[in-house]
């Protein structure tokens, strides 16, 4: 369920440019979408997020809201994605249930992927691999940790940080399930064609994951 294009959402107080900055990414091909927020006004989130629910049940598209279990369980998302400094996997499951989707990010820290798999997260997030405008200081890993994560965890590996249509592939055959980003696909001219552009970069007969 957690591969191909990875969309996360940018800040965005206009809720209608952003549900048509959604919908071309979701016409474009995104197989996941992720609410990431740091809107102060706790009402406008719900209604954004309640607003992509809709809209990815009409793209049968996942919708994960990051960080905010009280938002997930309340607009019926179909998972959670959780930092270092944010609930359990635990936690997450006792709010939103166990049929729920539990993403954590792990950074630069394997130790920490392996926790995470043996908690019963359902994917696991590596990052920044790229200088990242919404992360400056992040951890930035090498491609090497893509492959060991491969090699120590049946989990999907989602890529992320400073992620565009020229680095990419590199993630993908490094080993990456799926390739998060934000500013190359939502800054974008023509939203809906770079998604395809990176969703094409998903060809199997490219890349040998073994």
């Amino acid at each position: 369920m957690i591969s191909g294009l990875y969309a996360v959402t940018p800040d965005c107080a206009d809720t209608e440019v952003l549900l048509v900055q959604a919908r071309a990414a979701l016409m474009g091909g995104a197989r996941i979408f992720q609410y990431r927020s740091a809107l102060t006004n706790a009402q406008l989130r719900f209604e954004q997020a309640d607003a992509l629910r809709t809209l990815c049940r009409t793209y049968d598209t996942l919708l994960i809201i990051n960080n905010d279990l009280a938002l997930a369980a309340k607009v019926d998302a179909d998972g959670v994605h959780i930092g270092a400094h944010d609930a359990s996997v635990e936690e997450a499951r006792t709010v939103l249930g166990a049929d729920k989707i539990v993403g954590v990010s792990c950074y630069d820290d394997i130790g920490r992927a392996r926790a995470a798999a043996a908690q019963g997260a359902d994917y696991v997030a590596f990052g920044s691999f790229f200088v990242s405008s919404t992360k400056p200081a992040a951890a930035r890993p090498g491609l090497d940790l893509l492959r060991t994560a491969r090699s120590q965890t049946a989990l999907p590996i989602v890529a992320i940080g400073g992620v565009d249509l020229r680095n990419a592939s590199a993630l993908i055959a490094a080993g990456a399930d799926a390739i998060a980003v934000i500013s190359a696909l939502f800054t974008a001219t023509d939203i809906e064609a770079t998604a395809r552009q990176f969703c094409n970069l998903f060809d199997s007969e490219n890349y040998d994951f073994a």
